[in-house]
């Protein structure tokens, strides 16, 4: 009996000694690793030199993103430029050709255009009708029309003027105003009085110049 008490003693150390060999053996692992890492760290100071950190705020500050233009104001400018493009004052007479109708062509342009023009060799790809209109509605929609015209690419188009019967005195009243108006339009090549089953005197043919980028 005693022996086998002894003999359990004895495992019983044993178990002991190997655990407290285990933990020796962890703990010189742990500071084995402790070494290396000063070690690496004093090797770094020493190769970086002193370090100090940044006081300064050296961030730049950016300005906010600007506002997207509003759309309301983009309308007014475009409608400011409208009317200050073309003024009720010029005197277009003196710019006309007269011959059996009035016509208009820019310097440079020769007769054979505005004698094509009558002929129709240049097919109608648009019009405005300016009846009813009161001289500030007439010109805005003219301007308007001739210059969204001559983005869209089209070379000839209408003008509908009337031919002032229903005016006081029977006087055509658009129809000095539009031609003075369209002879200061630079888009404006030449124009012509259309023919008899285009409108006659009440209406205009207009060549337009060509829009660039547009084929």
């Amino acid at each position: 009996m005693k022996s086998k008490s002894l003999k359990d003693l004895q495992q019983i150390q044993q178990k002991l000694a190997e655990q407290q060999k285990a933990a020796a053996a962890q703990e010189a692992a742990r500071r084995e690793a402790e070494r290396r890492a000063h070690a690496e760290r004093d090797l770094f100071v020493r190769a970086a030199g002193a370090v100090k950190p940044m006081r300064e705020d050296r961030r730049v500050h950016l300005a906010p993103d600007q506002p997207p233009p509003i759309a309301v104001q983009q309308q007014l400018d475009e409608q400011r430029v409208l009317r200050e493009a073309i003024s009720d004052e010029f005197d277009a007479t003196t710019l006309l050709d007269v011959d059996d109708a009035l016509s208009f062509r820019r310097p440079g342009i020769g007769t054979d255009v505005t004698r094509r023009l009558r002929k129709g060799d240049w097919s109608i790809q648009g019009e405005i009708d300016l009846h009813g209109l009161r001289r500030e509605e007439a010109r805005e929609e003219l301007a308007a029309f001739i210059r969204d015209a001559h983005r869209r690419g089209w070379r000839c188009v209408r003008i509908v003027h009337g031919k002032g019967l229903g005016s006081p005195g029977k006087t055509p009243v658009l129809k000095g105003r539009v031609q003075g108006w369209l002879v200061q339009k630079n888009e404006v090549l030449a124009f012509v009085q259309a023919r008899g089953d285009e409108g006659g005197g009440g209406a205009l043919v207009v060549l337009l110049k060509p829009s660039p980028g547009v084929s």
